[in-house]
């Protein structure tokens, strides 16, 4: 009897210690959480346009675009490719910019070594926007590619063969929410280079108020203005007053110029103050105009934005459970859904408004009010802990959604200079048609786009590794950009706790 215990008592161990470790599997530490940074940074070497600089890390690439812009008798060489095609979006870019320059805004002092890099995705970007908006007068270069043309090729951005147009917003042809998001990222930017590059950061600065003052005077959507051309691929379907208002935000904490003080408190009502949105990303950039503005009440008690902490509370209540206003969706597996096409651009944007939302309260103590219930700052930083380790590996199908990280990972990412071979191995011309074999074909990608985050599973958790499958396997700028943030953040926090 007693033997049968004690058998019974291992078993039990045994059991127990299998669940342990199967808790604590993915317990990543500060280390993993900067490794993951690193990664997440270096991806966005992988989507320079432009000629590659000496110090260019992602060997695999080779210049490309090198005559955009020349068309139409401009300089628009340089920028990103958006996701896994040859095309350079402007909003996309100007919001990936952005965010890039929040993270390092709000936590670049936990970058360490790798802050310098993250300063130059910033520039890469900057250095392009700039070119965008000063090539003529009265006019925002706002793309290059057609995308109708792009994207019946299947070929690396070395051998673009496609038209490259150049498209344009103008006072007859307006299109304020990208000429405000990209005076959002040229003021987001001038901060971070305020100390290190303070001419830079005086031209970025001074750039950012004059494309803000043409969104502003000839306003109009560029959905309108360019149809065909940005719509359904990026399509501004929150109209263009979010942008405004967010443009004017960053435009305010850049310069503190009362100007823009005022400009807020003139026409936050009209342009969505009000509005409680639950959804941060490209399109729509009310919740995070919301977080910009929340700081100014929470660390300098600006009464003038005490409206916005009670909203910014609003958009996190939303996302916790067992708030009396909670709504969000979650998978069995515990990851943020909102929609089957590149769903990870909302965990990772989510998650940094969290985290950023968390550090400010810490600033004097406050805390969320949902109703009658109080959240702490430490609860958001562990909602968005969670969402992040979903990414890096701790979710069902244990599988990391960043390219290159952990043991596991796509191997057949949605990306054309992925996944055809490289210039470096096979110098010659891959046509448009001829690349589409690689698309088709069930071989892992012979270039790995390191710090890739792919568009992530589906509302079951289920992902499939399928190049074909886009919506779950392309990659994209601004799924990564909120994320650098919040890496930089939790390699900190993992430290301090």
């Amino acid at each position: 009897m007693a033997h049968a215990f004690n058998m019974l008592i291992l078993c039990y161990t045994f059991f127990l210690l299998l669940d342990l470790s199967h808790n604590f599997a993915f317990a990543f530490t500060s280390q993993d959480y900067s490794n993951a940074l690193e990664k997440s940074i270096l991806f966005f070497e992988g989507q320079r346009s432009g000629k590659l600089p000496a110090n260019q890390r992602v060997k695999w690439r080779g210049n490309s675009g090198l005559s955009d812009g020349s068309g139409s008798h401009v300089n628009l060489v340089g920028g990103y490719y958006d996701a896994g095609d040859n095309v350079k979006f402007g909003l996309p870019m100007a919001f990936t910019t952005t965010l890039l320059a929040w993270s390092v805004i709000e936590f670049g002092s936990s970058m360490h070594s790798q802050l310098g890099h993250a300063k130059e995705a910033i520039r890469w970007s900057t250095d392009y926007l700039l070119k965008a908006a000063t090539a003529s007068p009265d006019t925002l270069y706002v793309q290059v590619g057609d995308p109708n043309q792009d994207h019946r090729c299947w070929e690396r951005p070395e051998d673009m063969d496609t038209p490259r147009n150049v498209y344009k917003v103008s006072p007859q042809n307006p299109g304020s929410d990208v000429a405000a998001e990209t005076a959002a990222a040229l003021a987001a930017a001038s901060i971070v280079f305020k100390d290190s590059d303070p001419s830079y950061s005086s031209t970025l600065l001074h750039t950012a108020q004059k494309v803000f003052a043409f969104a502003d005077k000839y306003r109009g959507s560029y959905s309108d203005s360019l149809s065909s051309v940005v719509c359904p691929f990026y399509c501004s379907y929150s109209g263009y007053n979010d942008e405004l208002l967010w443009g004017a935000s960053w435009l305010h904490r850049a310069s503190q110029d009362t100007s823009y003080l005022s400009y807020i408190q003139s026409n936050g009502q009209t342009m969505g103050a009000n509005d409680d949105d639950y959804s941060f990303s490209w399109d729509d950039k009310r919740p995070g105009t919301k977080i910009v503005l929340s700081k100014d009440f929470l660390e300098k008690s600006t009464q003038e934005f005490q409206a916005y902490k009670v909203h910014s509370d609003n958009y996190i209540c939303s996302l916790i459970p067992g708030s009396p206003s909670f709504q969000a969706q979650y998978t069995p597996g515990g990851l943020l859904f909102k929609g089957s096409e590149s769903n990870l651009q909302y965990v990772t944007s989510s998650s940094f408004l969290l985290l950023t939302y968390a550090k400010y309260l810490r600033s004097n103590g406050g805390v969320v009010s949902c109703g009658s219930s109080r959240f702490p700052a430490n609860k958001l930083v562990e909602l968005a802990r969670k969402q992040v380790d979903y990414i890096l590996g701790d979710n069902p199908a244990k599988i990391s959604y960043m390219v290159g990280f952990g043991q596991k990972y796509p191997l057949r990412v949605h990306h054309r200079g992925s996944s055809l071979p490289s210039v470096r191995t096979h110098p010659g011309h891959i046509g448009c048609n001829d690349g589409f074999q690689s698309l088709y074909s069930g071989s892992p990608n012979p270039n790995v786009l390191v710090g890739a985050i792919v568009g992530g599973p589906d509302s079951r958790d289920n992902f499939e590794d399928d190049r074909n499958n886009y919506q779950q396997s392309e990659p994209a700028t601004y799924i990564n950009a909120p994320l650098v943030g919040a890496l930089a953040f939790l390699s900190a926090e993992s430290t301090a706790v």
